[in-house]
């Protein structure tokens, strides 16, 4: 079940990250929405990944692939993308089974721009223009930082929540 759009108190919630009740989300379906259509454009871009003829290296991220070992950055890209997409699968299977667990898959969500960011940092990449998961990861990670802060608050009143145990048997 879910409540409402907003949150009914805007204080997050830590322990909505690991719910005792995975099943059911009481938060605000707005954070249920927004992490909906985010996976669809995470599943659609490992999907260009896995199967672009360049794995989206070029194409994409304007990286030079008519360097000597090419073939293996194309390469690379479409096992990425086959991994992403193990990750996006993993992540609507909760979404949709273990609503409960939205905060976690929007954390999971959240801490994999950072990653990669960090990684760049750390292994930086020649591109012959800026790539847009760059500039993505820029507007993606407050709006994750958002969605997660309010995925962890609750959209209804405790007072007037119903025990699972009586939502079962009606």
């Amino acid at each position: 079940m879910v409540a409402g759009i907003l949150p009914a108190r805007w204080r997050p919630e830590p322990s909505r990250l690991l719910p005792l009740d995975p099943a059911n989300y009481r938060g605000p379906a707005l954070a249920l929405w927004v992490t909906a259509a985010y996976l669809v454009a995470s599943t659609a871009r490992s999907l260009i990944h896995l199967f672009a003829a360049d794995g989206g290296a070029h194409s994409i991220a304007t990286i030079d692939i008519r360097v000597s070992g090419g073939s293996n950055i194309i390469a690379i890209f479409g096992q990425w993308g086959a991994i992403q997409l193990l990750l996006a699968g993993l992540l609507w299977v909760l979404l949709l089974r273990y609503r409960g667990l939205l905060p976690l898959v929007i954390l999971t969500l959240l801490l994999e721009p950072l990653l990669r960011q960090l990684s760049g940092l750390l292994k930086p990449l020649q591109t012959t223009g800026t790539a847009p998961g760059a500039a993505f990861n820029l507007a993606v990670v407050p709006l994750l930082a958002a969605l997660l802060y309010l995925a962890l608050c609750r959209a209804e009143p405790q007072e007037h929540r119903i025990p699972a145990e009586t939502e079962l048997s009606t």
